[in-house]
């Protein structure tokens, strides 16, 4: 998340003076949003996807523990969004009612803002902690760009809306040409810029929307690309294959170097028994074609 951005809050209770009070109290430090009753309050978690719920309990028609059961639905995309009950019951059972569906915590009524406060404060703490912790994982270190994990779990998303959609998924499985021997002649770290400089340039490339570029791991680099036919795969391997065989990459003495890499492309329009595991060896399978025709080259999957 952008370090300028404010987390999010939906704020979910009937009584309109709760609303304002709540409101009043957090809305200099959080963004907010809220809803008077449970169906809105779905509605709003799908559609502004908040950092944290706070959940009345004694409401009308849908009360707090069903919005919670409704909210941890396997399905939804909004079922890791923590929750904090709000409620003006002091028995132990109700709070341990809640924590057992899930809720993070618990705010009592009357508000004292100190302690409201403090308790959204310390959950929104673990929850950018946890972000950072996530986006670290899927993320390489060395080039800053998407690593295999990343990848792996793109791949799956993009291919299931491919099957939905009936469209064509196209991947690009890209090899730095001839890497060990310029790991032998100028040094791993030289090669650790080398790959960070044809990383940028990839990045540079992959700028749709849709695009995704990773770290295949080593010298190999992988990048997809949703609604995308082969000849637009092609296109665009040729176009970073040019890019690289131009780009000049400065050494630590002051000199500098070139490289060169091999693409395979391999397009499908999957069904729901294909196989990506299948999808991804035919993209090797076509950049194995390009190396072996001479390297420096597109090759695609026929």
């Amino acid at each position: 998340m952008d370090k300028m951005e404010r987390n999010s809050l939906l704020i979910v209770d009937d009584d309109a003076s709760s609303l304002m009070a709540l409101t009043h109290i957090l809305q200099a430090d959080y963004k907010i949003y809220t809803a008077k009753d449970g169906a809105s309050a779905l509605k709003k978690a799908a559609k502004y996807l908040p950092d944290l719920i706070l959940l009345d309990i004694l409401m009308p028609k849908m009360d707090g523990y069903e919005v919670l059961g409704a909210l941890r639905k396997p399905e939804n995309a909004w079922e890791e969004i923590p929750v904090i009950f709000i409620t003006g019951l002091n028995h132990c059972h109700d709070e341990e009612k809640g924590l057992a569906l899930g809720a993070r915590d618990y705010i009592t009524k009357p508000f004292q803002a100190t302690i409201v406060k403090l308790r959204i404060k310390h959950q929104i703490q673990i929850i950018n902690q946890l972000r950072t912790i996530r986006h670290l994982s899927m993320i390489d270190t060395l080039t800053e760009i998407a690593n295999r994990r990343s990848f792996d779990a793109r791949l799956r998303s993009e291919w299931a809306r491919a099957i939905r959609e009936n469209a064509p998924i196209s991947m690009l499985l890209i090899d730095v040409d001839h890497f060990k021997d310029y790991n032998d002649t100028y040094g791993h770290q030289q090669g650790d810029v080398a790959l960070q400089t044809i990383a940028k340039l990839f990045a540079q490339k992959f700028k749709r929307p849709g695009d995704f570029l990773a770290r295949w791991g080593g010298e190999e680099f992988a990048g997809l690309l949703s609604n995308t036919d082969m000849q637009g795969g092609l296109m665009l391997g040729e176009e970073i294959r040019v890019g690289v065989e131009g780009l000049v990459i400065p050494c630590a003495d002051g000199s500098s170097t070139k490289m060169t890499i091999s693409v395979g492309v391999n397009t499908q329009v999957p069904t729901q028994d294909s196989s990506i595991d299948a999808f991804i060896s035919c993209s090797d399978k076509a950049l194995y074609a390009a190396k072996s025709a001479g390297r420096n080259r597109v090759c695609a999957y026929c």
